[in-house]
């Protein structure tokens, strides 16, 4: 599967889903991951449970179901291998602009890089 291709051309509804290193799961909406030239996603994230949870455990899932009708998409494990900070980078993967004061109230930015360890389906076991 071009997973590329796929979130360049696929609207839908994303759910990334964590767990802390004790087993408490998390599951929070996120948008289409950003797919980097070396095959791997990136997420931009602010401090809060799930960055939390993956500092503590690396492995997360992320389901995206397709916009429309049916249960089309994918489920994609996940494995955290790294995290930026760098204001400029993560600039250049935000999607939608937000006003500088209103930034600076929410807290800070992280873009979280995932190693894609599978890709099923959105229903079903796949092959």
């Amino acid at each position: 599967m071009d997973i590329e291709a796929y979130f360049a051309n696929v609207k839908g509804f994303g759910v990334l889903a964590s767990a802390d290193a004790e087993g408490r799961v998390n599951a929070a909406v996120y948008a289409r991951p950003h797919v980097l030239e070396d095959g791997t996603l990136a997420m931009v994230m602010r401090d809060r449970l799930t960055r939390h949870n993956l500092n503590q455990n690396p492995h997360a899932a992320f389901l995206f179901k397709e916009e429309g009708s049916g249960y089309r998409g994918r489920r994609l494990h996940l494995t955290r291998l790294r995290e930026d900070t760098d204001p400029e980078r993560i600039a250049q993967f935000k999607r939608r602009p937000v006003d500088p004061e209103r930034e600076d109230e929410k807290g800070a930015l992280f873009l979280v890089t995932f190693r894609v360890d599978k890709v099923l389906p959105l229903v079903g076991a796949g092959d």
